[in-house]
This record gives C-alpha cells, structure tokens and sequence, in this order.
C-alpha cells in the first residue's frame, strides 16, 4: 500500500469557477482528481438509523461510486472496501489507496465516501458504532479500556497495514451471517484487535474538530429530515425558516453559512441525487421529474444537466443498456 500526503486545502473555501484539480505528488507519478464545482463546497450531516436500538449496524449496500458524498455524522465508523483504488479523504487528510483500504473514523469528522469514482467491481463494508458505546458503555467496563483508547485515538482517524486489513477484512465480510449475539461478540473482538495492531497510521497529528456545533447539527438535521420527507413536494423556503425559528433572511443567511448553497440550490442537489437513484433503478425521465419534486421536465433537464454535466436521458443510458 502506497500513501501520498499533500497540503490541504479546505473544500469550503474553494472559489475555482468551473472545477477543482486536487494533485498528490508521489515517487509513483502524479495523480489528479477532477470535481465539478457544483459537487464541491457541500457537507451533509447523516442520520443513521440503528435497529432494535442496538449500538452497531453494519452496512454492506452503501455503493456510491457515482456520487461525492462529503458527509460527517456522530457515529464512528470504521470502512473496509476491497478490490478498489481511490480517494482517502478523512478529515484535514487526503491520501490516495490501492487494491484495499481499512479505516476508523472518529465522531463528526468529515469525510469523503471511499468509493467515489470507482470503476472496479469492489467490496465494501462499513460498520457503523453509536456514540453511546464510547460515551457511556466503555466508561462502565474496565475491560474494554484499550477499546476506549482506540476509540479516543479515532478522533485522529486511524487507518491500518495491509496485515490488520487482510485479518480483519475477511472478518468483517462475515459479520452479517452472524446471529445478533454471536455479531456482538465478533465486533467486540474485531475492536479489541484494531487497539492491539502494530500497524496503525493516524491521518493527523491533533484531533479533528468540526466547525459544526451541537445546536448547529440539530438544527441541519431538522432541515435534511424534513427535505428528507418532503422533496416530492414543492416546498417553500418560507416553510422551512419557520420549522428553524428563524425568519426567512435569517435561515437563509445561516444555511448559506453551514453549507455554502442557498437553500433552493441544496433542494435540486437532494433532488438530482435522488433522481440519479430512480434513474438507475430505470424509471423514465419524465416519472423521475415528478416523483422528485420538480414542477416542469424542461426545468429538471436543467437542472440535472448544470449539477451534474449531462442531461438525465444521458445518464440513465450509460447505466441501463
């Protein structure tokens, strides 16, 4: 495994006008990776959702390759994906991986999803760990002191050499055939190793802090959840400025703050992203306009086009032929 370094620019504070060229320098050669203005600048806070009110969930249907999901959520997270070469970006860090990765991510670090751009035909498993398993289990159960150190160093975000990925990579491809206890136990063990590898790689020197408060993430949160619910309707921004206890200048000044769009430019990026799944799925371009919101198909063609760089009927053929 090959890791490059380079000096970090924040994606908020990008203005390039058409696109943005990140290059690592490396002993191997140059590597660059292009990103269309109109998926820059954006961050979403993810709300997960955990079953039987446990502390784990693994996800083995997060294929996103086609999107630049750059997102942070409370729940820490730890990603293996196989046969892929990509993007590591974690935080202040970013880093270029081959074949295999294995990383563990701390709570609310912005980060990138591992597969984006990927053409091979990958694995990916991403277990996903409520922030009540380190704020209040760990705490009551001495025994799991070197998990609360590993959990304490994620704040860094950690990834690991090709001997951890190897053992804990087969493991965790496993862990969805598991019975609830038998998985409980399993990740459990899966932890414990990570704390005891000896090849570990922390991605920054301090930890990561994210420019988002606790008020600020309730309210975002709020915001997504009701676009969540709503986007196959209009929505008026009116509406939502009242759902925040703000008046409409005010939300509108603040959501262009945390997220560097105006509202209605955040709506049509929900909408496309939801459009582009539809239109994976085959839905027709003009049942796909309707079902996401959109009042006119000339105006979704629009849209579409100026957010992602083709019109819809191009995108769904290179996926469905």
């Amino acid at each position: 495994m090959l890791i490059f370094f380079v000096k970090y620019y924040p994606i908020f504070a990008l203005k390039d006008k058409n696109s943005y060229q990140k290059i690592i320098n490396s002993t191997g050669g140059i590597y660059s990776f292009l990103i269309p203005k109109s998926e820059i600048m954006k961050i979403q806070l993810e709300t997960l959702k955990f079953d039987n009110k446990s502390l784990f969930t693994v996800r083995t249907d997060l294929r996103l390759n086609d999107f630049f999901y750059w997102h942070f959520h409370p729940e820490y997270e730890l990603v293996y994906i196989e046969n892929a070469s990509s993007m590591r970006h974690v935080g202040e860090h970013i880093s270029r991986f081959t074949d295999d990765d294995l990383v563990f991510i701390g709570s609310n670090i912005p980060h990138l999803n591992f597969d984006y751009g990927v053409k091979t035909n990958y694995e990916k498993i991403v277990l996903q760990i409520h922030p009540d398993f380190f704020d209040k289990i760990l705490d009551l159960m001495p025994e799991l002191s070197s998990l609360k150190v590993l959990f304490e160093n994620s704040k860094l975000g950690i990834a690991f050499g090709t001997a951890t990925k190897k053992r804990v990579g087969e493991r965790l491809k496993k862990l969805n055939g598991l019975p609830a206890f038998e998985q409980f136990l399993e990740i459990l063990s899966l932890l414990h190793s990570l704390s005891q590898s000896e090849d570990k790689i922390y991605l920054h020197t301090k930890p990561v802090e994210n420019q988002y408060n606790k008020k600020e993430q309730e309210r975002l949160k709020t915001v997504y959840a009701f676009v969540d619910t709503n986007y196959e309707r209009k929505i008026d921004v009116n509406e939502v400025a009242a759902l925040c206890h703000l008046s409409t200048p005010a939300f509108c000044r603040y959501f262009k703050k945390m997220t560097l769009l105006t509202f209605t430019e955040f709506l049509n990026h929900y909408r496309i992203n939801q459009a582009k799944k539809l239109l994976l799925l085959d839905k027709n371009v003009t049942e796909t306009c309707f079902a996401c919101g959109f009042e006119s198909v000339s105006y979704f063609d629009r849209i579409f086009k100026k957010i992602t760089g083709e019109n819809p009927l191009v995108f769904k053929g290179k996926f469905n032929k």
